[in-house]
Parts: C-alpha cells; structure tokens; sequence
C-alpha cells in the first residue's frame, strides 16, 4: 500500500472529476491519502471529502501563508475543531518566507502555538518552510521533550538540515520535486535514509517530471517512486513499505 502523506484534494482542482481521481490513485496503488488543512474557509470541503472517501484522512490547523490580520480568530477556529472531533494530526502549520514577510512575528506565534496544540491533544504535526528551513528547525529543536513528532513536508535542504530533522525525531517529505533536473534535492536524498522518509505529493501542486503536467494529483506519487529507486538503489516494493510504516508511526489513524 503506498500512502500519500500530503495531498490538498479537497480544493477546487478536484471538484469536477475527484471520483475519478481517487480511482485513479486506487489503481496505482495509492489506499490511503492525508489531507492539510488550510485555513478555515477550507475546512468544510475537506470534512465533506472525508465523509465521501473514508481512505481520506483530515488534518487540522492554519497555513503560514493564511496567517493575516485575523490570525488570532482563525487560530480560536482551529482549537475549536481539534476540540470537537479527532484529526490525524496538526498541519499544515509553519513559516514561509517566500510568498511575503508581513506577518513574520505573526506566522512564528501561529506556528508556536500549533505545536503546543499538537503536544496537548499528542498529535504530529507537518511543517511548512519554504525558505525558513533553519529557522523552523531550530523553533522543534527548543521545543522538543521527546514528545514531538512530525514531518518536514516538502523537504528540499541540504544534507545537515536533512540529519538535524532526522535527530529530532521528525521525517522527510518527499515528492515532486525530488525529479526535477535544477532543484538539487535528488542529490541530498541519495545521502538519506530511507527510513527517515515518507511520500507526499502536494497535490494539486508540484508535479514530477519529466514532463510536468498543471495539475498534480496522488497517483503520480508512482514518478516520485521511480526516482527514488534509482537515487537510493532500493526496490519499489522496499520504498512503498517502509514509506507507508512511517506515515502509519506519524499519524493518529
């Protein structure tokens, strides 16, 4: 059974032919799929997905990129729902320095205060940080008791940032762009473990190549396979297994 670790399927993407692409995934041997939450005008949909695909696993929390001026509402949304049901885990949640820096100080208290919601309901969490690697690193090391546990999705740092997540108890993120030719990030992962891994394609975004298509969805995780056999000198059904006992180590159910 492969897992997609990290899949937004609920957005409007997916809406005419999501059947379909559940199907699909089934066919490619992807049973089982986990659902970030974005923020809370996306919760809806994501809940209503779940209901129709139970193989669809919700998360919960508030997206770096989503922390605004009402940050503290949409935070008091995101407790509120932890509260009244159970999740797989809290994401996704982080910082990104990429897309705009003016809620820094807003997306660091965010980010702190969704790893304590993490500890408290003794959930995982999954780290957004698009160019803020260092920084979210080192905000789960000052925090870490043992208790924490997560994934650092879409891993693209170096080496040592790779080894210091893995000391800190938390997984790689691994998908699309682990096959493009100019990002690098094929060249770290050859020096990973693989046990230290979990899939994830980020759905609808991030296609693998070669030939990247505008949409992505969970069944092309079978490209992200292919590459990392070759990067790894590891069989598919190796990959697919160890990959699926992480996801199965890191999430509530």
């Amino acid at each position: 059974m492969i897992i997609d670790s990290h899949a937004h399927i609920y957005l409007p993407e997916f809406e005419e032919d999501l059947d379909a692409i559940i199907e699909k995934a089934k066919n490619h041997g992807v049973h089982q799929i986990y659902m970030p939450n974005i923020d809370s005008s996306t919760i809806h949909q994501m809940h209503a997905v779940e209901k129709k695909f139970p193989q669809c696993k919700s998360m919960m929390g508030l997206h770096p990129c989503y922390v605004k001026e009402n940050y503290k509402e949409e935070l008091n949304t995101i407790e509120s729902h932890l509260q009244k049901r159970d999740y797989a885990a809290v994401g996704e949640i982080g910082i990104d320095l990429y897309w705009d820096k003016t809620f820094v100080k807003e997306q660091e208290f965010a980010f702190s205060y969704q790893i304590g919601l993490a500890k408290e309901h003794n959930l995982s969490f999954i780290i957004h940080s698009r160019d803020s690697l260092d920084r979210t690193i080192q905000m789960v090391a000052d925090r870490q008791d043992g208790s924490l546990n997560g994934i650092f999705h879409c891993f693209n740092g170096t080496v040592d940032q790779g080894k210091k997540i893995i000391d800190l108890g938390f997984y790689l993120g691994i998908g699309g762009v682990v096959t493009y030719k100019n990002a690098g990030v094929d060249k770290v992962v050859a020096q990973l473990p693989l046990s230290s891994m979990v899939l994830e394609t980020d759905s609808p975004y991030l296609s693998p190549g070669p030939k990247r298509i505008k949409r992505n969805e969970p069944s092309r995780l079978s490209l992200v396979i292919d590459k990392m056999e070759v990067l790894l000198d590891e069989d598919r059904e190796t990959i697919e297994r160890i990959t699926s006992q992480n996801c199965k180590k890191i999430f509530f159910y």
